[in-house]
């Protein structure tokens, strides 16, 4: 309920805590996402509920393409 509707959370997870917790309730660590660029902005730690979650597929439009020719000239350090 706190995180419903203009108040989402995007949170990409980076660990599930193992500790026992209510039944269908789990701490999630992450960063909350900026959705305009895809990018990490906080850690953030939250209490959620299971059943509340919502599983999202990345966009694959949100990062920039990769310049080849300027990743391997900066690789090279020149």
């Amino acid at each position: 309920m706190q995180f419903g509707g203009d108040r989402a959370l995007w949170l990409r997870v980076t660990s599930v805590c193992d500790k026992p917790t209510y039944h269908g309730w789990v701490w999630l660590t992450g960063y909350s996402i900026d959705l305009a660029t895809g990018r990490a902005l906080t850690r953030r730690e939250v209490f959620v509920e299971i059943a509340g979650l919502q599983n999202q597929r990345p966009r694959t439009d949100s990062a920039p393409p990769c310049d080849k020719a300027e990743s391997t000239t900066r690789r090279r350090g020149v």
